[in-house]
């Protein structure tokens, strides 16, 4: 069975589904048929600070019903307390096999390669150089791996309904989604002073920042242009809101730089602007032009929000337990300028002294390597690693929903693959 907690992005109802200590092993059960562990004796939320406002309890194959959770079982999920809640995933290596992205992928492949086709020529070429920066990012390569989660969405939920082949706006909603990806790059790289991207120069080492900043608008203004012409209003509000929750999460994210007070909460929503709010807005876009109903396209958005979330809380984690050549960039980057990720903040709830480094600004020699070991010693990256585990078990309970097909199994793999980078 499973408890709900209500909370607010920028007004926008967002819901929580939790494993609790109930009798229904339902979700868990399935895991045996793709090795997947089914439970283990520890609490599933061990304590991050989570405020539940509203807990309910209650299963069914689509609906679930509102009978309170008893006040301990919820300081249980807030605390961490063992009380006969199952773990929320068991990631040993035994426990499933590898995913890799070839493989996950595989079943939308025609679909992908498509899309790569497609990319640069709707970018448009009235502009060469804007054009020649565009290739550089495409050029690059990189996962495509929001565009692949709009395919299999789009392929599961079309099977809901009798859906045989894709529409038109399911493909260039795909593309869209990409171009936006791409544009919110090529800025990225500029604010964070970034040289390299995907292993080759970024945009605006290549060709100037003035044109790097003018390649990405032109890419928001192009793909603008085009998810107009879908002509489905419900899809324009849901992916113009992404464009704003970019701007939203860097300024969240500017506003926060060395500050020792900020709470999980906070790191959670700027992660959902600048992270989860472009996958969920591709994945409910794409239910959406399948024509489910309401309820799947909702279950579609929370999938990508969860999947986003715990993408974005590991990397954070990467940020410290990956070396400088396995990331491309110096570990502890982001503690470096000041941006506190999930790591650091629940480091910061038992050690002063990361307080008092952080608030120097690392001015001393050595101060962020000791900052970063301090980290590690205080169970800061465990912790994360939690959270992570627990928003991917979220993933997983929104899938089900949909059909037992191949592209849902590659949506729940997609979940797994996240995960095994932090084994």
């Amino acid at each position: 069975m499973m408890s709900m907690t209500c909370h607010t992005l920028d007004g926008r109802a967002v819901l929580d589904f939790v494993a609790c200590g109930c009798s229904s092993n339902a979700l868990l059960d399935r895991y045996s048929v793709r090795n997947y562990s089914k439970a283990n004796s520890k609490g599933s939320c061990r304590g991050y600070g989570a405020r539940l406002n509203r807990i309910r309890c209650g299963v069914s194959s689509m609906k679930t019903a509102e009978t309170p959770v008893p006040k301990m079982a919820a300081e249980a999920l807030l605390n961490g307390v063992p009380q006969g809640l199952p773990q929320v995933l068991n990631l040993t290596k035994e426990s499933r096999k590898p995913v890799s992205l070839t493989n996950l992928f595989e079943v939308v492949a025609n679909d992908i390669l498509t899309l790569n086709q497609n990319l640069q020529s709707i970018v448009g070429a009235e502009n060469p150089v804007l054009m020649s920066a565009a290739e550089q990012i495409f050029g690059a390569g990189g996962k495509r791996m929001r565009p692949a989660l709009a395919f299999l969405v789009s392929r599961a939920t079309a099977e809901l309904v009798g859906l045989k082949e894709l529409t038109k706006e399911h493909r260039r909603l795909a593309e869209i989604i990409e171009m936006i990806h791409t544009a919110s790059l090529i800025h990225d790289d500029v604010l964070d002073e970034s040289d390299m991207r995907r292993g080759k120069e970024s945009v605006h080492q290549m060709f100037g920042t003035r044109v790097a900043v003018l390649a990405g608008d032109f890419m928001f203004a192009q793909s603008s242009w085009y998810l107009a012409n879908l002509e489905n209003l419900q899809v324009i509000k849901l992916i113009s809101q992404v464009i704003k929750d970019f701007a939203s999460g860097e300024i969240k994210q500017a506003s926060s730089l060395f500050d020792c007070d900020v709470e999980l909460e906070e790191y959670l929503l700027k992660s959902y602007y600048k992270t989860a709010s472009l996958i969920a807005a591709s994945t409910k876009g794409a239910a959406i032009f399948s024509g489910v109903d309401n309820y799947v396209a909702e279950k579609m958005y929370d999938y990508g929000k969860n999947l986003g979330l715990s993408f974005q809380v590991v990397d954070d984690i990467l940020d410290f337990t990956q070396s400088a050549e396995q990331l491309g960039k110096p570990a502890g980057t982001d503690l470096a300028k000041g941006n506190l990720t999930a790591p650091v903040i629940f480091a910061l709830k038992k050690e002063p002294k990361l307080r008092d480094i952080i608030d120097s600004e690392f001015s001393e020699t050595g101060s962020l390597d000791e900052a970063i070991a301090l980290v590690k010693a205080c169970g800061g990256i465990e912790q994360a690693q939690e959270l992570a585990k627990e928003k991917a078990h979220l993933a997983i309970q929104n899938l089900e929903c949909l059909p037992k097909t191949a592209f849902r199994l590659a949506l729940e793999d997609m979940v797994m693959f996240n995960l095994q980078r932090i084994d």
